[in-house]
């Protein structure tokens, strides 16, 4: 009788043990999924914001190309060599000013700047200081085809360097700006009228930010 108590009990203390540890092996997988299942969505937004932040740096490139496909030749190469230079907080063309036989006489084989194209930068520094903004400016000469190539290239040299100085007079900083010549690469204007050589002899102001 004893003893058949005594092999009850243990039935009863060991269907106890069990189901405690039923219930623990229960918890502990209930637990262990939840933990999972937070990893999972924790990795998962991680992977979305990785490739949210990937498609917003597809669209900026995207935009930034068709920006530049707008652009003329001159005007996107300035911008590319800009960049290249590091001297652009923004990368990105902001207006230009071009100073030609309509506002600015460069007659044949000069480059000194007339009464017109000092008016013309006078008004043009102004506007750089009332907008304050750090840009950078990229002096381009250009020319008419008269007279050779190595000379044109010369002489639209010296018309950007001429404007360049003007600029600094004016209280521009000199290593805000760069010159270079296209000579007579770049026409605006057929070469075969006067009035298409006048346009052509001019000098490009790229502001650049």
């Amino acid at each position: 009788m004893v003893q058949g108590r005594r092999v009850n009990l243990v039935f009863t203390v060991g269907a106890l043990l069990l189901g405690s540890f039923g219930l623990t092996a229960c918890a502990t997988k209930k637990y262990v999924g939840e933990e999972v299942g937070k990893s999972s969505a924790a990795t998962e937004k991680r992977i979305n914001d990785v490739e949210s932040q990937v498609e917003a740096t597809q669209t900026k490139v995207k935009s930034h190309d068709a920006k530049l496909a707008e652009l003329d030749t001159a005007t996107r190469q300035a911008l590319e060599r800009a960049q290249e230079a590091g001297k652009l907080a923004e990368g990105k063309f902001v207006y230009s000013l071009v100073l030609s036989d309509d506002a600015a006489k460069f007659p044949v084989n000069k480059y000194e700047l007339s009464n017109e194209a000092k008016e013309a930068l006078n008004a043009f520094a102004e506007r750089l200081k009332g907008e304050n903004r750090n840009v950078y400016l990229e002096i381009q000469g250009h020319t008419d085809s008269t007279g050779s190539a190595d000379y044109n290239m010369k002489l639209g040299s010296e018309r950007a360097e001429a404007v360049r100085r003007y600029l600094n007079k004016q209280g521009v900083a000199l290593n805000r700006m760069s010159t270079i010549s296209y000579g007579a690469s770049e026409p605006v204007e057929s070469n075969k009228t006067k009035e298409g050589r006048s346009k052509n002899r001019r000098v490009v102001v790229i502001v650049l930010a």
